[in-house]
């Protein structure tokens, strides 16, 4: 009488471990045009109430299928290689727990769903055609990083974070609000930033999981982190600091939130430079308290910067 529940709870977890959902943490970037949208005075009336944020989740959710669905093609493509794997052998599709053919058919499911939102947006808000188009682009890009890009160092890491942009511009797209050139360099920087980490941990652990590995040098990858994080503050630092971004906001007090991005940056680097395991950068972000401090403080401080700009004057 156990055994139907039993397997079907065993199926579930193995789907769910299949599709990465973990991982659909990286699509919190679509949520990014909303969280300074909803502060932005230009901006506010479209990005307020339960719509504006209903319409940016189902833009995320549509992320986090497409994703899911290159993770199950990608597993399906490197099937031999990841059964040779120490680590990825253990993989539902390597481990044949999930067939190929299954992992192909929920792949093209995937697809349909997470293409579904953006085609509902463009025949309900002619105007918002650039939300399907950003997906597609990201489509077109993801199949060219699976088919050769992710083998040629340095590009593989650079595509990864346009892919990051590419979250971020859909969601302001999903709410038809603009966003930032600085805050998508920031995005772009940030994301490349901890792909780099991630490479440089994976060389350390395990040189062999990926062939671009086999390009990287340890000094250049070293200087390049270095360059990412201080790229990472310097961008947001301008941005809070632009006139254009004082003028919306009503007021410099975003410019302290940059305090709280130094000192994720340097957690980071402690755990990439210490005993830290930063080979799954969603992971890191859901587990140290640490990091999790920094972002509540980070979003205190916005809070209160943008309530003391809004307060009457006496």
């Amino acid at each position: 009488m156990d055994g139907p529940p039993a397997v079907s709870a065993c199926m579930v977890s193995l789907w769910i471990k299949a599709l990465r959902v973990s991982q659909w943490t990286k699509n919190a970037v679509v949520f990014a045009a909303w969280f300074f949208a909803v502060a932005d005075k230009s901006q506010a009336a479209l990005a307020r109430g339960w719509r504006p944020f209903a319409l940016v989740c189902a833009m995320a959710l549509s992320f986090s299928f497409v994703s899911s669905a290159f993770y199950l093609l990608n597993d399906v493509g490197d099937y031999e290689a990841d059964r040779r794997h120490p680590v990825k052998r253990n993989r539902p599709v390597a481990a044949d727990l999930i067939s190929k053919i299954d992992a192909v058919r929920a792949a093209l499911a995937l697809f349909a769903f997470g293409l579904a939102f953006p085609c509902y947006l463009v025949f309900r808000h002619p105007d918002r055609t650039w939300g399907f188009a950003v997906l597609l682009v990201y489509t077109v890009m993801q199949c060219a990083y699976s088919g050769f890009l992710k083998r040629v160092p340095y590009v593989d890491v650079a595509v990864i974070a346009a892919g990051f942009v590419l979250r971020a511009v859909a969601g302001a797209a999903a709410m038809n609000v603009r966003i930032s050139p600085w805050l998508l360099a920031c995005a772009f920087s940030l994301s490349l930033f901890l792909a780099l980490c991630k490479r440089r941990h994976e060389m350390q652990t395990a040189s062999d999981s990926r062939p671009a590995l086999k390009g990287y040098h340890p000094l250049v990858l070293d200087a390049l982190i270095l360059l990412a994080a201080v790229g990472t503050l310097a961008v947001y630092t301008c941005y809070t600091l632009s006139g254009d971004t004082v003028a919306r906001f009503g007021t410099r007090g975003l410019s302290a939130t940059a305090v709280f991005v130094a000192l994720g940056l340097a957690r980071y680097l402690w755990l990439v430079y210490g005993r830290g395991d930063t080979g799954r950068p969603e992971r890191v972000l859901l587990t140290d308290r640490l990091l999790w401090c920094i972002l509540a403080g980070y979003g205190l401080m916005a809070l209160v910067a943008v309530l003391l700009a809004r307060a009457p004057s006496a």
